[in-house]
């Protein structure tokens, strides 16, 4: 098994190259170094419950379960498991079940699939929750979900919440894109942030209990154990750590730069990659006439990306991609490198890129469900451009001053410079 699990880490620890840029003078403490080397006494005499999955490691690649189940003045009691499963081998939208990991033999809660939120008996004896996963920086990336809905759960049944935090991997200083309205709260988009919001989880969980965003108002006893020697504009890249994927489709730091913007394919009948060893750098569709796409794309000279044409066929990959848009067909589309990561607008991009294929295939593109699309987007006022602007440059426009509210609220929370 300890050989198994070495292998699996292996495959999943991947060395970023994304900035080509050097690495920190001071090495980076992430906020579970900063836990063990100094603050385990907020555990001691602790029955412990941890929300974790595979990116919860320290710099050297040793995992957070490990660490703290060998550690003898308090007990690791039980495990959450976000979406994708605790060692992140399970595709977006798949059930988690309940189980015992492996190696410790603690109890795994699931916490995606009928529960999302932690319930009063799975959480019966526990006298704190400690959350490690890394965040990609995009509101529907749902572990920030997971995050606020266990701060609700702490605070309802009297205990307390410790958030390990860490790198927002594409920055924290670029803010874009839609701020999420209230009416459309889901799993993909729990609290009113921007879509791309450039804050980490501890900045996050700091904005969502203070502002009484949790259910009911609810406020949780809650400690950030923030990181050392991180600044907001870097990138993942230059921190001189390791990239573990934090979900089967994102393997890499571009393509949690393009996430963004590239996930809100997932509102309707274009590929965006997946099924193929590129996801979202790779679009397309059968009918796609990328030529033409990649002309208006170019016109619309969004900085920091170059766009190539090209063909994939999407495949079945277990555990990555079942049944993925247009499997075993020939989809035309576009490949996608970035060129200058600090210019690129991954929102802006994404909506240039929806709109484009949308007016050049009124026939052929297809929303799915509306709600889902107003879930994804955010807010009527950009699904409605989508359809009406006259231009891309208009969808972008319209969402600027809700975002420059929100730029105001985030400043109050953020932890460093």
């Amino acid at each position: 098994m300890k050989n198994t699990l070495i292998l699996f880490l292996a495959i999943l620890i991947i060395p970023s190259s994304f900035c080509n840029s050097p690495s920190y003078s001071q090495p980076i403490k992430l906020g579970i170094e900063v836990l063990i080397e100094n603050k385990l006494d907020l555990l001691n005499g602790k029955r412990i419950g941890l929300i974790t999955n595979q990116t919860g490691v320290d710099s050297k690649g040793k995992h957070i379960i490990d660490l703290l189940y060998a550690l003898p003045d308090f007990e690791l009691v039980a495990l959450f498991s976000p979406e994708h499963g605790i060692r992140g081998d399970i595709e977006g939208g798949y059930k988690i079940e309940n189980k015992k990991d492996e190696k410790t033999s603690v109890p795994i809660f699931s916490i995606y699939g009928e529960t999302r939120k932690p319930t009063t008996e799975m959480l019966q004896g526990l006298d704190v929750l400690i959350f490690d996963i890394q965040d990609i920086g995009a509101r529907f990336y749902t572990y920030i979900s997971t995050m606020s809905l266990c701060m609700e759960a702490a605070a309802e049944n009297n205990m307390s919440f410790i958030v390990l935090d860490r790198p927002n991997p594409i920055t924290g200083s670029m803010v874009e894109g839609p701020v999420l309205d209230v009416k459309y709260r889901s799993f993909v988009g729990i609290q009113p942030i921007a879509l791309r919001h450039g804050m980490t989880v501890g900045e996050l969980a700091k904005m969502f209990n203070k502002e009484g965003w949790l259910a009911n108002g609810v406020k949780v006893d809650l400690t950030i154990l923030s990181m050392e020697n991180w600044r907001r504009n870097s990138f993942f890249d230059e921190l001189g750590l390791l990239w573990v994927k934090p979900s089967p489709n994102i393997p890499c730091t571009k393509t949690a730069l393009l996430y963004p913007g590239m996930g809100l394919l997932e509102t309707c009948n274009v590929s965006e990659g997946r099924g193929t060893d590129k996801p979202f750098l790779n679009v397309g569709a059968p009918w796609l006439d990328n030529i033409a796409l990649k002309k208006s794309l170019e016109k619309a000279a969004i900085p920091g990306i170059k766009i190539d044409t090209t063909s994939y066929v999407p495949i079945d990959l277990p555990g990555a991609a079942v049944n993925p848009k247009f499997e075993g067909e020939c989809c035309k589309g576009l490949a996608f490198e970035i060129t200058d990561a600090r210019i690129f607008p991954s929102v802006e991009f994404g909506i240039h890129l929806i709109y484009n294929i949308k007016k050049n295939h009124p026939d052929k593109f297809k929303w799915k469900s509306e709600r889902r699309v107003l879930n994804m987007f955010g807010n009527e006022e950009t699904r409605r451009a989508m359809d009406e602007a006259e231009s891309a440059e208009k969808v972008v426009q319209q969402w600027h001053a809700d975002l420059e509210k929100f730029k105001k609220i985030r400043k109050r929370y953020l932890l460093y410079e």
